[in-house]
């Protein structure tokens, strides 16, 4: 498609136009929607049903073969707002990846950033870097960019999880470079606690000194697998410090500095407990939010959509949003928040 061109009933002007086309470039006074009061935005508000995604996963795993032409088995969720785009928002991917028993699926690695989500079912295990990480449900396992990582399933159960990865936004900084594995032979090793977790999951506000040093320099968590048995005491304890609480939020944080677990995705948690409605929230920036427990209804902007555990959802950016738990509801969501903080363009606001 060349430089649009742009017409005057004036001769001169309309040389001038056709000029300015020939050379690549557009007069600004004919420019409309560049800037605007509000954000405008493309992606739309969005419910992808887990049931869907598992029985399609499913279909898939019998059908598709895992191989180095394929690597991955995954679905990846298309925006509808994105002009066919597989991306969930116009800065990140998400989609559902599925492993048969048995199966494995090899290395490679990416600057892209990828974290996987586990809403059902465990067994399988992600190497990052050669770091067995056992996943089970309501685990969060990091994949920081340029890591290594392969994924296999051991059990005799299929494993499905959510990945999501800052893919997009990376694509539109033509800053996307892809390396396959060393090997064809995907990594079986397991571990009961991965290194990452061994120095770094010792508890709150423990770190180990000699590791310190080492992690000055890194983006990313060095923490690579937060465990559902942690979320949910932290979850509960936060409301049962409150009696008056009906919600809560916890934010996934680097054990080094306690920013976000990676430089272009915020991780957090929020549980609403039953017959109750989070507050209104409005904030720059899109989300992708899986429900992990629990059903209810979630409000984004003037579109309602009944969910129930599996459910991905995305939240476009400056869009109103509002949770209603009809049971206990625990909500995963995943946004781009740090970016927008690190250039000054972060807003919020409660409704």
């Amino acid at each position: 498609m060349g430089t649009e061109r742009f017409t005057s009933e004036e001769d001169d002007v309309q040389t001038l136009y056709n000029d300015l086309a020939d050379e690549h470039l557009q007069p600004l006074w004919e420019l409309t929607g560049l800037l605007t009061h509000e954000p405008a935005v493309s992606t739309q508000p969005f419910r992808w049903s887990g049931r869907t995604l598992k029985k399609l996963a499913a279909r898939s795993g019998e059908l598709i073969p895992i191989d180095r032409g394929g690597d991955r088995r995954v679905l990846a969720c298309a925006n509808p707002g994105l002009q066919g785009a597989p991306f969930a928002t116009s800065t990140m991917w998400a989609a559902v990846q599925f492993l048969n028993p048995s199966e494995g699926a090899p290395p490679h690695r990416h600057t892209p950033a990828a974290l996987r989500f586990v809403l059902e079912g465990e067994g399988a295990w992600t190497l990052v870097d050669g770091d067995p990480l056992h996943m089970a449900t309501g685990d969060l396992v990091l994949t920081p960019s340029m890591t290594f990582h392969e994924h296999h399933n051991p059990g005799a159960q299929p494993m499905m999880w959510m990945d999501v990865l800052d893919l997009p936004m990376v694509a539109a900084l033509d800053a996307v470079f892809f390396e396959e594995g060393p090997t064809e032979q995907v990594d079986t090793r397991t571990d009961p606690l991965s290194s990452s977790e061994q120095h770094w999951g010792g508890g709150p506000g423990l770190s180990p000194v000699r590791h310190l040093g080492k992690n000055a320099a890194a983006p990313h968590s060095p923490l690579l697998a937060y465990r559902w048995a942690d979320t949910d005491r932290a979850l509960s304890r936060l409301l049962d410090s409150d009696s008056s609480a009906s919600e809560t939020t916890l934010r996934f944080t680097n054990p080094f500095s306690g920013g976000d677990v990676m430089p272009t995705m915020r991780c957090q948690m929020q549980r609403v407990l039953a017959g109750n409605q989070s507050a209104p929230r409005r904030q720059t920036g899109s989300q992708v939010c899986a429900v992990l427990h629990g059903n209810g209804v979630i409000h984004v902007g003037n579109t309602s959509f009944p969910v129930e555990s599996g459910d991905i959802v995305v939240i476009p950016s400056w869009h109103t949003w509002q949770i209603r738990a009809d049971a206990e509801l625990d909500l995963f969501s995943v946004s781009d928040a740090p970016v927008l903080e690190s250039l000054g363009l972060y807003r919020e606001t409660a409704e």
